[in-house]
């Protein structure tokens, strides 16, 4: 992993010496990126700033690289992992100059012109100066997994791995794009698929696509863009069997994995305790030492543990790496996570991420890159269940459908009475998509180049983000164009039973993997039971120092035109009360981009000069059974109750009875039923809260009822952190009739 940085004139101009200033300062905002080396070039109309990572021949890789002649200059981002390969295919006499397993690419261009990258296995993003044609050309590889951003004016052309390196340029915009962003699916959570093409959330910033070359004319800033491959339409044209596709996809994955692991430094591995990363580490031939996030989601949802018991079985060391439950970011925290991605999109998932590589980083410093299972959802049928809603295949199809029908009304509202006819439309499908400005092929495929937009614009940005934050590269095996391509190609007859639930990446894992761990059914990292802990920490985030960061965010004025203050700070008080009752990254993505348009302005310090709060702890855990009751107390204490306290109701809760149900009790909160409890499952309960009148101590009202502390202390706990029930000053409470 490296940082790239640049700057070109496209007037026909050369760079002089005055950009020397501008060029150190744009490679100091991505210096995290690349803490072993740092190069300057400047010559002509280009000037060049790296810094490097030193994954790959540490001794014999520096960069800029350049033929003999140079007549080519490259800089690059990343891993060609089949490198040897295509160096072996390159005509007679060739010479290899350097240790640079990029440097390859040099005369692939030389050889092949804009279809240099044909052949190219990897994760990149380049630059490359083409003295004797006089074109800048900027790339990236299929899936987008290392970024490269650039903004084009009539002058010059500046250029870099993240966008706080362009806006050490004074003649860049710094201004976010409220409307790119409030239109975004990933932003609004609307319910339905998305294919337009990745951005880059700031006006004026250009985002080099996927998969794409991108050549800028140096003599007149002419731009042309040059696709080297399609994603594929999954059109299901594969010939062989279903035992033959399995295999097949298992030997393309231990390919990937085993490409993955280039490297002459340590690797590491996030366990996540799903398949993806449990396929990942069993195929991983360098037994890599591995870590697993250790909070009240992953206790809750079984990932924690179950990560434990797969490196247990692959005898892998494993490094369970704590957020206690009562964590909360502080505010200078969150605004130096999200400056480092420079997306709206940060959340819990990224935040946590970042926390894990900075305890990498601290605890294992050897470690200089991270295998993970990233995209194997997105491309084998991971979010087919989820999609179904409870359903089968067929569901998962007519749910597709249906979100594809609601984005192409929306985009062509005057066709909407069409989409909406009841019994079905009497227009094609087809036309209706073609009339809305997309492709005309079915739904399944749909829903596959909508994760391929996720990927760029969340996925691979996060991860990258989060990895070089720490000076760590992200590694993703199952994001090989092969496999997607496989995958693409099963046939419709095939797909229920091997793209449902990844039954393809599982039953290739047979013979590989116990059946318990390659069946485990699917864990997002922080949703599902225990989920609650991670959203409570981050409103608690939102409404800690008087909401600093909501008025913050809402202060500037793009924030002061596209949001409405009042409604923001309610929602953020309807979740206060319960995380439940809303959407806790819905109100946080529309705070980071209030947050963005401030910063954005500020231009914070660079991530590497910037204060970081201290890492994560490690949990030991050597028999997770024997230990259950440790580790659940390291992570969630038992909640202790003060037998002396007062409790009451809070002035906004009523508790009701179904006088048609002397069983069904409600919780009413500003007169909105939130909970229904039943007397017959949890009596004690229900007689706590009947009970409770703000007189009496704890311990009294407890004695009276017969009941035990501890039976009853975990939902005590919870309805105060939720403003369900409120502790009263002993000295205030109403005094107690006579």
């Amino acid at each position: 992993m490296c940082g790239l940085s640049g700057i070109a004139r496209v007037d026909g101009q050369h760079v002089g010496e005055e950009a020397d200033a501008l060029l150190r300062r744009m490679t100091r905002a991505v210096a995290h990126r690349g803490p072993d080396d740092e190069t300057f070039l400047r010559s002509g109309p280009v000037g060049l700033g790296f810094v490097r990572l030193s994954l790959v021949a540490p001794e014999n890789g520096a960069q800029p690289l350049s033929t003999d002649d140079g007549s080519l200059v490259l800089i690059a981002n990343g891993e060609v992992y089949n490198h040897r390969e295509l160096a072996a295919g390159l005509p007679a006499g060739t010479r290899m100059r350097t240790g640079s397993d990029c440097e390859v690419l040099l005369h692939l261009y030389r050889r092949d012109g804009l279809n240099f990258l044909d052949n190219v296995r990897g994760m990149f993003s380049l630059v490359l100066w083409d003295r004797d044609r006089g074109r800048l050309i900027m790339a990236r590889d299929r899936f987008g997994i290392k970024p490269l951003f650039y903004h084009l004016n009539r002058e010059r052309i500046v250029f870099g791995s993240e966008i706080k390196a362009l806006f050490e340029d004074r003649a860049t915009p710094r201004e976010l794009d409220w409307d790119a962003a409030l239109t975004d699916q990933m932003v609004s959570l609307a319910p339905v698929t998305d294919d337009s093409p990745a951005h880059a959330w700031f006006q004026g910033i250009e985002l080099v696509p996927a998969a794409s070359v991108v050549t800028v004319d140096l003599r007149g800033g002419s731009v042309a863009t040059h696709r080297y491959w399609d994603f594929p339409t999954y059109d299901g044209t594969s010939t062989a069997s279903e035992a033959e596709l399995v295999a097949d996809y298992g030997r393309y994955l231990a390919e990937s994995v085993a490409e993955c692991q280039m490297a002459d430094t340590e690797i590491g591995l996030f366990l996540s305790g799903g398949i993806d990363s449990a396929a990942v580490a069993a195929l991983a031939g360098i037994k890599p030492h591995t870590f697993t996030a250790l909070n009240g989601s992953t206790l809750g949802n079984g990932d924690a543990e179950s990560a434990h018991r797969i490196a247990a079985h692959l005898g892998l060391a494993n490094d369970q790496v704590l957020f206690h439950a009562s964590h909360t970011p502080t505010v200078e925290e969150w605004k130096r996570h999200l400056w480092l991605l420079e997306t709206p999109l940060a959340g819990p998932e990224s935040f946590y991420k970042y926390e894990m590589y900075r305890y990498v980083a601290d605890t294992v410093p050897s470690i200089k890159a991270m295998l993970l299972g990233g995209g194997a959802d997105e491309f084998n049928g991971g979010y087919t269940r989820s999609v179904a809603r409870g359903g089968d295949w067929n569901d998962f199809l007519a749910n597709v459908g249906a979100m594809g029908a609601a984005r192409d009304a929306a985009l062509r509202p005057d066709l909407a009475a069409w989409w909406n006819r009841p019994g079905g439309s009497l227009v094609s499908d087809r036309y209706l998509r073609e009339a809305a400005g997309g492709p005309s092929t079915d739904p399944y495929a749909a829903h596959f180049r909508w994760k391929y937009r996720d990927v760029q614009q969340y996925n691979c940005w996060h991860e990258d983000r989060t990895a070089a934050g720490s000076g760590i590269e992200a590694r993703v095996p199952f994001l090989d164009h092969r496999l997607v391509e496989l995958v693409a190609a099963v046939p419709e007859r095939l797909r229920p039973s091997l793209v449902w639930d990844k039954q393809i990446l599982r039953r290739s894992m047979a013979g590989v993997l116990p059946p318990e761990f390659a069946q485990r059914p699917k864990g997002p990292f922080f949703y599902g039971p225990g989920e609650a802990h991670t959203f409570r920490a981050f409103v608690r985030m939102l409404s800690q120092d008087g909401d600093r960061l909501v008025e913050e965010a809402l202060s500037g004025p793009g924030a002061r035109h596209h949001l409405d203050a009042d409604r923001v700070r309610g929602y953020l008080r309807t979740l206060q009360r319960d995380p439940s009752r809303g959407h806790v990254e819905l109100l946080l993505r529309v705070v980071n981009l209030g947050l963005l348009e401030q910063m954005t302005l500020e231009r914070p310090a660079p991530h590497i000069d910037s204060a970081a709060a201290p890492v994560a702890l490690r949990v030991p855990v050597a028999d997770w059974d024997a230990e259950r009751e440790l580790v659940e107390e390291q992570v969630v204490p038992r909640a202790e109750l003060d037998p002396s306290g007062v409790l009451a109701l809070d002035e906004s809760v009523l508790l009701l009875c179904d006088p048609a149900e002397p069983a069904q009790w409600y919780l009413l909160v500003d007169g909105t039923t939130e909970y229904v409890l039943d007397a017959d499952e949890d009596p004690d309960w229900v007689r706590l809260l009947r009970g409770l009148d703000g007189k009496r101590p704890l311990a009294e009202v407890l004695a009276d009822l017969d009941i035990e502390a501890a039976a009853v202390a975990p939902l005590v706990a919870e309805s105060l952190e939720l403003g369900l029930l409120t502790a009263r000053d002993r000295t205030h409470a109403a005094p107690m009739s006579a």
